[in-house]
């Protein structure tokens, strides 16, 4: 919260200008879904996206800078066990996506105000998808070397994937074949079961993609814990 402008305001103003250019262009010429304007399919896709990369960049940065400055070890020798300590980042992420994620939606009503349809829809998903990615950036940190590193993991990994997981589009207006790719990455089912929390529409069922998540959540965690039980790039 000390560098609230980075880690809040200026996710919130990207989803702002997201939407004064997309809604701008495009309200009047797409609709995805019948009866639903394409700025309300846009407004929850956006916020996920925003929330997905917002606990990565948390994550990797705070674990990243204690390696360079070399008080990790502080951490590593204090009393913790590594659940522990994996709960804790994990938990910071979830926060900081929740806190990004109420800042963006609070925006986007200046645009139109969409009802919740299901809030434990909603509540699952940015949950399962901020813990996701703050456990993909523990991973990225500990692997990483230097800052071009954790570049990388960001701009080679996350934001493509977010970018073409259906957050601006329906993936049924995909070729066939594109459509087959995309249902290979998991950010398409965080952002398409986030939205079905609004809109109560999506392009693939909701527990199935709840299920696709979920899975992929213990995934991430169980490669974490293995890390941090290693103790690779940490203790050497």
């Amino acid at each position: 919260m000390k560098v609230a402008v980075q880690t809040i305001i200026t996710p919130v103003v990207m989803v702002l200008l997201y939407l004064l250019v997309f809604s701008s262009v495009l309200f009047e010429h797409v609709e995805v879904y019948k009866g639903v304007s394409y700025t309300a399919f846009l407004i929850p896709g956006l916020i996920m996206m925003t929330v997905l990369q917002n606990p990565f960049a948390n994550n990797s940065s705070s674990i990243f800078q204690s390696k360079l400055n070399g008080n990790i070890v502080f951490m590593l020798l204090a009393p913790l066990s590594n659940l522990e300590i994996y709960i804790a980042y994990t938990a910071a992420g979830i926060v900081r996506g929740i806190l990004v994620g109420i800042g963006a939606w609070g925006i986007s009503c200046c645009f139109t105000v969409i009802p919740i349809y299901n809030i434990w829809v909603v509540s699952g998903f940015i949950v399962l998808g901020s813990g996701i990615l703050g456990s993909f950036g523990m991973i990225s940190a500990i692997c990483a070397e230097k800052w071009d590193h954790i570049a990388a993991f960001q701009n080679f990994i996350v934001m493509p994937l977010s970018f073409l997981s259906g957050s601006f589009y329906s993936i049924k207006i995909l070729p066939e074949f594109w459509q087959k790719v995309s249902m290979f990455n998991p950010f398409f089912y965080m952002i398409d079961g986030f939205r079905y929390g609004f809109l109560g529409h999506s392009d693939n069922p909701v527990l199935i993609s709840l299920f696709i998540v979920a899975g992929f959540f213990i995934i991430v965690s169980s490669l974490n814990l293995w890390l941090l039980h290693t103790g690779y790039k940490l203790r050497t």
